[in-house]
């Protein structure tokens, strides 16, 4: 049978837009009143050796949002996207996407399509220019230099243009793979993880891009290890193990159900241990004293704040000052699979 997989609110007021290290909020329709441009309905894969890669995946990816889905290593997240891309055969079920099946109607379900694997695939002795240009042919798509100066001016590539891959280091070689993907102008982009080896200056202006692309209304499905990328940049968020979906949530319903948050209490004087009339509250102790932390769940009606304050009085420890911190993505994440079986 197959899993049920935990969901989240049918409706998205807003959505954060990450910009360095601020978040600003940009209204957006709620994705539950868009249609699904990529459906995946009971999708299996077992291969020749009985190794069963994916287990019955059902998943919707909405119009115009980007997607991030989050696995540990060998979860079956290559697998899936390389399904939907049309490079790996599945073993049951159906993907369509824009309404194409991926198998029936594949040269219009592929048109659509951009992806960025994970491999380097470039011709090492083909200029950036030629290489992105070949692409788009691949395609069917007629000669645009416009286009294609575009794409590699956001990228940064413009001024090696004129390079052989070969020359080129292992960050901009990552940018060509993009430029390759979006040469063809897909509704689609699966980005698996575009940033590996990328520094961070570019990475930044990678995901600026990525911004437009949705703003342009490409729908991008992301894979990344760097979770604090899903976090600045991810709408919904999936999370598949061992070949199942075993969670799909709207980013900031998901981290308000599942994170926690935690008082910093910094106190006036260390202490060596935490008094036995406060183990209720199970505090922690930082290593030099001084700083108390308490973590609460983020729905508690009565999360003990109030309380703990009062009993913290009531022993004669005085603090200085009280921080509060939420969980992050990358928390809930691991939080998650370690509760699976």
């Amino acid at each position: 049978m197959a899993r049920t997989v935990r969901c989240g609110i049918d409706f998205r007021p807003c959505a954060p837009t990450f910009t360095g290290f601020r978040t600003t909020t940009r209204f957006r329709q709620p994705f539950s009143a868009m249609p699904s441009i990529i459906s995946i309905s009971g999708v299996t894969k077992t291969y020749a050796t009985g190794f069963q890669a994916l287990k019955e995946i059902n998943l919707d990816i909405q119009r115009g949002e980007i997607f991030a889905l989050l696995g540990p290593n060998g979860a079956g997240k290559t697998t899936l996207i390389s399904i939907v891309c049309g490079i790996v055969n599945r073993s049951s079920g159906t993907v369509t996407v824009d309404g194409n099946d991926i198998t029936k109607d594949y040269r219009a379900a592929r048109s659509l399509i951009g992806l960025v694997p994970q491999e380097l695939t470039i011709d090492a002795f083909e200029s950036v220019w030629a290489t992105v240009n070949f692409s788009r042919g691949l395609f069917g798509k007629p000669a645009n230099p416009a286009f294609v100066e575009k794409v590699l001016r956001d990228l940064s590539l413009w001024d090696k243009k004129d390079a052989k891959a070969i020359t080129l280091s292992g960050g901009m070689k990552r940018r060509l793979m993009i430029a390759k993907a979006l040469s063809h102008e897909p509704r689609v982009l699966f980005l698996d993880e575009p940033t590996a080896g990328v520094d961070v200056e570019l990475r930044q202006d990678m995901w600026e891009m990525v911004r437009r692309l949705r703003e342009d209304g490409v729908t991008i499905i992301l894979t990344t290890h760097y979770i604090e990328e899903a976090e600045a940049m991810a709408d919904r968020v999936g999370v598949i193990n061992r070949g199942e979906i075993i969670l799909v949530d709207d980013k900031a319903e998901l981290m308000r159900k599942l994170g926690r948050k935690r008082l910093l209490v910094e106190l006036r004087s260390p202490l060596a241990t935490v008094p036995e009339k406060l183990s209720r509250y199970a505090l922690e102790l930082s290593p030099d004293g001084q700083q108390l932390t308490y973590t609460y769940d983020n729905q508690s009606d009565r999360p003990g704040v109030a309380s703990l304050l009062r009993d913290l009085e009531a022993a004669g420890i005085h603090f200085r000052d009280m921080d509060t911190e939420n969980s992050s993505l990358e928390e809930i994440f691991v939080n998650l699979l370690r509760q699976e079986p």
